[in-house]
């Protein structure tokens, strides 16, 4: 299957809303000090490399870490095309051990609602804390249980292109706040036949609360939550929940 992580990057990539990265890019640089130079920036669950390019481009000093190899081979060879140093590590957000220290750290499009349970998303928090700087800033963003609880149940998405067909349905899961998706992709072969790929992500998000015990327990003493990429607090119907945390 790694050898077509390529082709389910490009499909990936293709269903993603790009003005997505530009939003991420926006609230990043609103929340962080202006004085980017040599600022060091971790991007945890970077993928395919777009946002570590994004936050280069903007005069941070990036490092993407993510589990997956074949991700971050496309991540360095599109670092590559755009003419950016950005180094890529492989690893997991839960042992940060091997990769030093970081002035800013985020995390984005809702990839801590893929770690298991609770427990995992406390360690996590504890592992950015003890390798933020002093004053260093943690942002990520979550799906808020609204999302998880009244729009993606029953969700449906259906893509079809030349060279590939995606189907994408949503149901609700069976612990508090949480869904499975279920991708199926066919995507054309060489010899011009397609090759059926099915794919499950299960995602789980939590109270605005328990986000702020984690991180209280954590050691984040200065803890702010706004919601869907702008900067004011979330609502009843908010989708998307932003934190920004300073050690």
């Amino acid at each position: 299957m790694e050898k077509n992580y390529e082709k389910f990057a490009s499909v990936y990539d293709a269903i993603m809303d790009d003005s997505l990265y530009d939003l991420w890019t926006d609230f990043s640089l609103r929340h962080l000090p202006k004085d980017k130079e040599n600022k060091k920036l971790l991007e945890l669950a970077c993928g395919t490399g777009i946002q570590s390019i994004c936050f280069k481009k903007a005069g941070f000093d990036v490092t993407g870490l993510d589990l997956s190899a074949g991700m971050l081979d496309l991540a360095g060879k599109r670092a590559e095309a755009a003419h950016v140093d950005v180094p890529f590590v492989q690893g997991n957000m839960l042992d940060l051990s091997p990769i030093g220290n970081f002035d800013f750290v985020t995390c984005y499009s809702d990839s801590l609602c893929y770690l298991q349970d609770e427990v995992e998303v406390g360690d996590t928090f504890k592992e950015v804390y003890d390798h933020l700087n002093e004053g260093g800033i943690f942002i990520f963003d979550v799906h808020s249980t609204y999302q998880t609880d009244e729009v993606f149940p029953g969700y449906s998405y259906h893509e079809n292109a030349e060279d590939f067909a995606m189907v994408w349905d949503t149901y609700e899961d069976e612990a508090p706040h949480s869904v499975v998706h279920e991708l199926t992709f066919f995507i054309q072969n060489e010899d011009g036949h397609f090759t059926r790929y099915d794919e499950v992500h299960e995602e789980r998000t939590y109270e605005l609360l328990t986000y702020d015990i984690l991180l209280e327990q954590a050691g984040f003493k200065k803890v702010s939550v706004y919601a869907d990429f702008e900067d004011k607090e979330p609502t009843k119907t908010s989708k998307r929940w932003f934190f920004v945390c300073e050690k």
